[in-house]
């Protein structure tokens, strides 16, 4: 499936958040967004206009959808799912992007980054309730596990990323065995278990019209 493979610092700096595409990097003095807080290219540091609502609306929608590395097609598919389902259509969204198994593959600690953790999916390095799922897309359940395959225990990324997973908190909803190189979808995520600044009205609104 496509997938943006340009420069991500840019993206960061764009959306005027720090959106941690690169794993380590962002962790450090390195990261572009800390040393130039401006929109890459030679109006970057021009002056600022207030955005219309519009433009509120796509500069949200463009931050959530490079936050979980989506493309626009995947990501409208995401939200007229999310619009089908029971409940609030913005927290519907969120939950769904939070239950791709890429995504609890990042948040259980076993990738760096979103990229870094679609990859590590892709060539079959987890198992999802025993079986191996390669498929990014996945969507996890209450209950589920999600495990290294006993294989893939010694692959340097994996061990690297599982040492620094207490760099930033783990949700409520994921329960870590790291010794085991295990997780455990204890729930659905839920809106408060999203701690990312989001506003996901926005992105209904925008959809809506």
């Amino acid at each position: 499936m496509a997938r943006y493979t340009g420069p991500v610092c840019r993206l960061c700096r764009r959306e005027d958040v720090q959106l941690f595409l690169k794993g380590d990097r962002c962790f450090s003095q390195k990261c572009a967004y800390e040393r130039r807080p401006y929109p890459a290219g030679q109006h970057g540091q021009g002056r600022k206009r207030r955005p219309s609502d519009y433009g509120q609306q796509l500069r949200e929608k463009q931050k959530v959808k490079r936050m979980y590395g989506l493309l626009e097609k995947q990501f409208r598919g995401y939200y007229y799912r999310a619009a089908r389902m029971k409940g609030v259509t913005g927290e519907n969204l969120l939950s769904l992007l939070e239950r791709r198994l890429d995504n609890v593959v990042l948040r259980c600690g076993f990738g760096s980054s979103h990229a870094e953790a679609r990859q590590l999916t892709l060539h079959g390095h987890f198992l999802v309730n025993g079986k191996r799922i390669n498929i990014p897309s996945y969507l996890v359940k209450a209950g589920d596990t999600v495990e290294v395959v006993t294989g893939s225990r010694a692959v340097q990324k994996i061990v690297d990323s599982l040492s620094k997973v207490d760099r930033s908190p783990r949700p409520t909803w994921i329960e870590l065995d790291k010794e085991n190189f295990k997780g455990k979808v204890t729930a659905l995520p839920a809106r408060s278990d999203i701690a990312a600044d989001i506003d996901e009205q926005l992105i209904v609104e925008l959809y809506s019209k």
